[in-house]
């Protein structure tokens, strides 16, 4: 089932559980009630949002994601569940004891895999394609010559048909767009690391005492190029500010039909077909990650 991603931004709002829903009110008015095992990610967005505690233990308890945004808009937190799968303990076993060749090996192929995207985004006719293309032929395991930023450069100054546009972390416009797009996806990643019994902490190439996330981080990398496809159709589409009908928008991307498989589905589904598919490699029982890609033509399969 294709879980329901939630934005609450609305002024006052107060979040509570009643018959395994939750619940969403603004004073005594009823906002929404939406079956918490429906729910996969709750966005907060407004500093005067409340909750109770029933609220948040039922939504971890059906295995959601809460993320918190701070006063700049952009997610600040992430609360999500402990992991409850059988296997858990033998899972991070098989984390813990993933060598250097096998994690370097996954991470060629997660960067190949967001080269490869980040193509796809660019008109046929764009002679960075191809130069992208030949780019992703040519890392090797663990991409020690840093073929991703190489890529990166090149993406960026095409990205936009103008060429006007320079990628900046902390920067506004269309930066605070792709920034929150990809906390979002980073957040629904994280989710399904957690469904599938890993530790999210634990990356394949991404390390940081600070972060709890960097296996999300690692997994995340080539679906950002599914982001920048949608924030470039919202700004043709005339959005420039992120408010809240282009949050709306950007949350749309966990719906996104991707291929995985052979098979075409929303990204919130094929992220957990992602994580098991990297349970089995650390197992030893498959070389290659399965990571979703764009849909790029018809005819594909459809995978419930």
């Amino acid at each position: 089932m294709i879980k329901r991603t939630l934005e609450i931004s609305s002024p006052q709002s107060h979040l509570s559980v009643r018959n395994r829903q939750l619940v969403v009110r603004r004073g005594e008015e009823v906002l929404g009630r939406v079956p918490c095992e429906d729910i996969g990610v709750v966005l907060v967005d407004h500093p005067t949002v409340t909750y109770t505690h029933a609220a948040l233990s039922a939504l971890a308890r059906s295995g959601a994601v809460v993320v918190l945004c701070g006063p700049n808009h952009l997610p600040a937190a992430l609360l999500h569940p402990l992991p409850e799968h059988s296997e858990v303990v033998w899972r991070i076993h098989h984390q813990l004891a993933a060598g250097g060749p096998l994690r370097k090996r996954l991470w060629k192929q997660l960067v190949q895999a967001k080269i490869r995207a980040q193509a796809a985004n660019l008109p046929k006719t764009c002679p960075a394609r191809s130069k992208l293309l030949a780019l992703a032929r040519t890392v090797r395991s663990g991409d020690p010559a840093n073929v991703e930023a190489h890529a990166a450069r090149l993406y960026w100054q095409q990205w936009l048909p103008d060429g006007q546009f320079r990628r900046d972390q902390a920067g506004n416009g269309l930066n605070a767009f792709l920034n929150y797009g990809y906390a979002v996806v980073r957040a629904a990643v994280a989710r399904a690391i957690v469904a599938a019994g890993l530790l999210p902490a634990l990356g394949l190439h991404h390390s940081n005492r600070s972060n709890s996330f960097c296996l999300a981080d690692d997994l995340v990398e080539p679906l950002r190029p599914l982001v920048d496809r949608r924030v470039r159709e919202m700004r043709d589409s005339g959005h420039v500010e992120l408010d809240r009908p282009a949050k709306a928008a950007l949350l749309e991307v966990l719906a996104e039909p991707v291929e995985l498989g052979g098979c075409r589905g929303p990204l919130m589904v094929n992220l957990h077909r992602m994580a098991a598919s990297l349970v089995r490699c650390l197992r030893g029982e498959s070389k290659t990650l399965e990571i979703p890609k764009p849909c790029l033509s018809t005819g594909t399969a459809v995978c419930g």
